[in-house]
């Protein structure tokens, strides 16, 4: 398949899929369709604290702006979710325990992909000579999302997320700008999301606010790992025990049953094999010092938002938390009391708070997402969306 008569594009697909890469598609440069929308959610600051999505204007939106030689674009995939860790279902629906987003549970997706980019670009340069390229993942002003849905690997969800009928959401997505011209693949045109609204009925904190527009401001993951400030009041109870990220959109993506697992060793929960973050309790996390934070979370991409944020966030959750007894809780949030910053305590005071309030039946103690009724508890027998119809995993491979 990859003599010197087989086309370019095709020997660069077949290379990336022996590098592991679950697809690879192939585009031009021109994203004009996509660039007065992304400039409207600028606009109406649906971006929040992050200043970023700004800062390179048109950079992010005409990728010849940011590399000038750049004619085709190579958009990669690698899945990530890991169907032998802890059911993610179970543990959102436990809250004495920490949720942290399934992409996180193991090593840095980006310094694997980009190594894995960068193989690719090494055998490309092999077969053509002055071969110019950059990579990226999730690291510069690239519209990795609408690029990915040109090259044709998947459609845009009304989440946001890429999408795609045969593989769903958990992926990570890669680039390689190259001044190389290809031919592009044919694009997703045709949203498959179909009347299905279950990811804006279950998004905790109704960030989701038209088909594929997000108000980051009210997102969980933006809020437990973009955003360095004072979390909304009115947002905390809604944010239950995700302490890093939020997959409830995706969760309940009927696409998402035709998931396939990673095969990825760096992507498995066991990565960590003292402090499996699929399986672990908010009260265990909140003993952590920093020292012991950065340790335990050495090559994790939860590092980067810091101890801070880190202990911001089990704040809440604790504060959240109905099963933890009052007592036990309130005794352990004042042991971080006044040691870290002012932010932090505020945080911390106001989880005191919440298991300070009359446990009364009709006054559950905060983990009632949206409009969840008020008397009925934030743990299921049978674990069932908050909002939406049903759960969607892909069944384990034994």
């Amino acid at each position: 398949m990859t003599d010197a008569t087989t086309p370019l594009a095709l020997k660069i697909k077949y290379w990336g899929k022996e590098l592991g890469f679950s697809d690879v598609g192939i585009t031009n440069t021109d994203l004009s369709h996509y660039e007065g929308d992304y400039f409207q959610w600028i606009e109406n600051n649906y971006h929040g604290d992050m200043a970023y999505m700004e800062r390179h204007g048109t950079k992010r939106t005409r990728p010849t702006e940011l590399e000038p030689s750049t004619l085709s674009i190579i958009s990669v995939r690698l899945n990530y979710l890991d169907l032998n860790a802890k059911s993610p279902i179970e543990q959102l629906h436990n809250d004495q325990q920490a949720y942290i987003s399934r992409y996180a549970l193991g090593k840095d997706y980006h310094k694997l992909l980009r190594k894995r980019l960068q193989a690719l670009a090494n055998k490309i340069a092999q077969e053509v000579p002055d071969f110019q390229y950059r990579a990226f993942t999730d690291s510069a002003p690239v519209l990795e999302r609408p690029i990915a849905e040109k090259a044709g690997l998947g459609f845009t969800g009304k989440n946001s997320l890429i999408i795609h009928p045969r593989a769903g959401s958990w992926f990570f997505l890669g680039e390689l700008y190259t001044n190389l011209t290809l031919p592009s693949d044919p694009p997703f045109t045709k949203q498959g999301c179909g009347p299905c609204t279950a990811c804006i009925q279950e998004c905790p904190t109704d960030a989701i606010l038209d088909n594929g527009v997000i108000d980051a401001r009210r997102c969980i993951s933006y809020l437990t790992i973009e955003f360095k400030g004072n979390i909304p009041i009115e947002l905390r109870p809604l944010i239950g025990n995700r302490i890093y990220g939020c997959d409830d959109c995706q969760l309940v993506c009927p696409w998402n049953k035709f998931t396939k697992p990673t095969e990825e060793a760096a992507f498995k929960a066991n990565i960590y094999t003292k402090n499996s973050l699929d399986n672990i309790q908010l009260l265990s996390l909140w003993q952590w010092s920093e020292s012991q934070f950065l340790k335990n979370l050495e090559g994790s991409p939860i590092r980067r938002i810091g101890y801070p944020q880190w202990v911001r966030n089990l704040a809440i959750a604790i504060g959240n938390s109905q099963a933890i007894n009052a007592e036990k809780a309130i005794h352990i949030l004042h042991t971080q009391l006044g040691k870290i910053t002012p932010l932090v305590d505020e945080h911390i005071l106001w989880a005191i708070q919440q298991h300070k309030k009359p446990l009364l039946s009709n006054s559950p103690n905060g983990l009632s997402p949206k409009n969840y009724s008020k008397d009925t508890p934030n743990q299921h027998s049978r674990q069932i969306p908050f909002h939406a119809p049903k759960y969607y995993l892909p069944f384990k491979v034994l």
